[in-house]
């Protein structure tokens, strides 16, 4: 279906411009002469509204109090300001109530055009998140991906759950292990709590005791009875954490409390029955440091009977856009100041970037530019140098080799990057592309039918 946009023009030479400029680009276009025409279209319900272009100067309802009833009314169609020079001041306040951008006369058709295209792209990729988000009900809790990857991982998570089985979680640093881990806890229905284990912040003369407890003479300093974590998780989950830096004598008990149900405290002669799931986590390759004789491989086998695999943030760019509302919603409610949008070309970069320190350091990148935000949208000068400093392609190449890639593949990813590159502009994506549009449109409907997000 062709895009309907609203214009809301007083000057009737400029009214009857803007519709033709419209028209001829293949658009719909709905002409109110003054703002309280425009006011009623919004509110009528059933009038298919994509766009708003609006003066800012109106008789009797001005271009501000129009574009607050569209927000209200048609949160959906963006709104596009057009206006004279010596309004620039009231325009720039419009784009920061919420307006996608603003056009000062004289302009180019072009430039009109390509802010038209740009406001309904964006719009239209908001609203495939949004729909992502609905379509994703048993995601788990805290966990943000709507990502081919992530959902086959939620699918896993919801089956490990079920289990009574230990889970073992592999991931690079910062991709979120614990939060998979505390998913695991909270769907299994286990009534006692996560106690998470960080094994490589013990050291490792004190991690045995840490662990299993100790009697009130266990040794030296020993006054009295305390329980280790194994025992407080009783009823619940132990999260170890780095499990591959658990040193090599304390492998063999915790093995045996695995395989027995049971736990002995430092200095004890007794054994008390524990009834835990045990999930552990790490970033190292646990199956070298068995053939390297670092970790027990009876104890490896014990704890791999589920494996959950945490993809790298670089194989999930699609969930980049629901990661940076999340953290900028964050970010803002812990610094108390208004929600910020971010713009297009940010979001390109962000979405470019190979974030080596996957989604920890997207949320320390977001965290910094809503510190150094100036105004309302955070931009690429907001952002980390690193960041914009680096691209995708390096990634994108190794990836494809990785992969075992055939040349469609590479083709479909390449394509992908260059769109995401560009903020989701399908006019700059196939200039840079080399592509006519029809044939980047025609691609793009037939990564859709193949189940393949596009940004």
């Amino acid at each position: 279906m062709r895009a309907r946009a609203l214009i809301a023009e007083d000057n009737d030479d400029m009214r009857d411009l803007l519709q033709e400029v419209l028209e001829d680009a293949g658009y719909e276009a709905l002409v109110a002469a003054n703002g309280r025409q425009a006011l009623a279209y919004v509110e009528k319900e059933n009038e298919v509204i994509d766009l708003v272009i609006t003066d800012v100067r109106m008789p009797e309802i001005t271009g501000h109090e129009l574009l607050a009833k569209a927000r209200e009314l048609r949160s959906e169609a963006p709104v596009i300001v057009i206006t004279a020079f010596g309004s620039v001041e009231q325009a720039v306040e419009m784009v920061k109530a919420g307006a996608f951008q603003y056009l000062t006369k004289p302009f180019e058709n072009r430039d009109l055009l390509r802010l038209v295209e740009e406001a309904l792209e964006r719009s239209a990729a908001q609203r495939e998140q949004a729909r992502l988000r609905r379509e994703q009900p048993a995601a788990p809790p805290r966990i943000i991906g709507a990502s081919r990857p992530m959902r086959e991982l939620f699918d896993h998570i919801a089956l490990a759950a079920r289990s009574a089985s230990t889970v073992l979680i592999i991931g690079e640093s910062g991709t979120g292990k614990e939060l998979v881990a505390r998913a695991v806890h909270e769907m299994s229905g286990r009534k006692g709590d996560f106690v998470p284990v960080n094994c490589a912040a013990i050291p490792a003369e004190l991690i045995e005791s840490e662990l299993f407890g100790h009697t009130g003479t266990a040794f030296t300093g020993a006054r009295q009875p305390r329980a280790g974590l194994i025992e407080v998780a009783d009823g619940g989950t132990l999260f170890l954490d780095e499990v591959g830096e658990l040193p090599l004598p304390v492998q063999p008990k915790l093995l045996r409390s695995l395989q027995e149900g049971a736990i002995r405290r430092v200095g004890a002669n007794v054994e008390k029955s524990v009834d835990l799931r045990v999930v552990a986590a790490t970033n190292r390759d646990l199956e070298q440091d068995v053939r390297d004789g670092r970790f027990r491989e009876d104890l490896f086998w014990r704890l791999n009977v589920i494996r959950l695999k945490v993809p790298p943030l670089c194989q999930r760019s699609f969930d980049i856009p629901l990661l940076v509302e999340h953290f900028i919603n964050k970010a803002t409610e812990a610094a108390k100041i208004p929600p910020l949008d971010v713009s297009s070309e940010a979001l390109a970069v962000l979405t470019a970037y190979s974030w080596p320190g996957n989604v920890r350091e997207l949320e320390n990148a977001i965290e910094r530019a809503v510190a150094f935000a100036r105004g309302p949208v955070i931009t690429p000068d907001d952002l980390p140098e690193r960041v914009g400093a680096s691209g995708g392609a390096s990634v994108l190449i190794a990836r494809s080799v990785e992969q075992n890639m055939t040349i469609r593949e590479v083709e479909r990813e390449y394509i992908l990057e260059v769109l995401r590159r560009t903020g989701g502009n399908k006019s700059r994506a196939a200039e840079l592309l080399g592509l006519d549009r029809k044939t980047l449109y025609r691609r793009l409907d037939e990564y859709r039918a193949e189940g393949v997000p596009v940004p």
